[in-house]
């Protein structure tokens, strides 16, 4: 969604400056901490803000992936209503544990990722959760599903349902046999790569790709 280390270069963007950058990455991180508030108590109002914040976004920050002349046409993200059912509290699991993953971009050069385990989510199957290794860090959670490269479904190559180098993340809460992600795929969002070539993103591994559809998030318009 933003200009970040690991999956967007701003080197073949000449009008995005470095303070452009910043001020994307500093809107994003508040959005996602009001999504976190609000959520706590209302996820429906929680989408909602989410989503008309990033249309704002995209439609009239000078960070946005949209060049100009996408933006003079734009109208909004297609992004589906919310739906409670894809809403999820999941343990992370020790399977796959230390496994490697190394992406190579062509703007970034080779990104490095270790697995710090594995979510099992009811209905659709197990997603890998990775560790960034060079700098930012942070936890990345992509995922490719049955509706990818659909008519009317999502993004061929994949989204992001969490990457903690942006703030997309939607915290965790503590039960009685240890600590619960929330893993809600109606905040699931494309990477850049998708409207702009300029940028080079990790995508959806085969650890990270889903027999069941997705219906819900951002989804694709090709």
């Amino acid at each position: 969604m933003a200009p970040t280390q690991h999956d967007e270069s701003e080197d073949t963007i000449p009008t995005m400056s470095a303070v452009d950058i910043a001020d994307w990455r500093l809107k994003t991180f508040a959005l996602y901490d009001k999504v976190r508030q609000l959520a706590a108590t209302n996820p429906f109002d929680a989408h909602v803000y989410w989503r008309q914040e990033r249309d704002l976004m995209f439609a009239t920050h000078p960070a946005s992936a949209l060049t100009p002349e996408m933006k003079a046409s734009f109208s909004g993200l297609q992004t589906a209503g919310y739906d409670p059912a894809y809403r999820f509290h999941a343990m992370l699991q020790p399977e796959g544990l230390g496994q490697e993953m190394n992406v190579q971009t062509g703007t970034d050069g080779v990104v490095p990722f270790t697995r710090i385990g594995t979510f099992e989510l009811p209905g659709l199957g197990s997603l890998a959760a990775w560790r960034l290794r060079s700098y930012g860090g942070g936890i990345f959670v992509p995922f490719r599903d049955a509706t990818a490269g659909k008519q009317g479904g999502s993004y061929g190559a994949g989204r992001y349902l969490l990457d903690t180098i942006k703030g997309s993340f939607h915290g965790t809460r503590e039960t009685g046999t240890g600590q619960e992600f929330i893993l809600d795929f109606n905040f699931a969002y494309n990477p850049s790569c998708a409207y702009n070539e300029a940028w080079a993103c990790p995508l959806a591994g085969p650890a990270n790709r889903l027999a069941a559809e997705v219906p819900v998030g951002e989804m694709y318009a090709s």
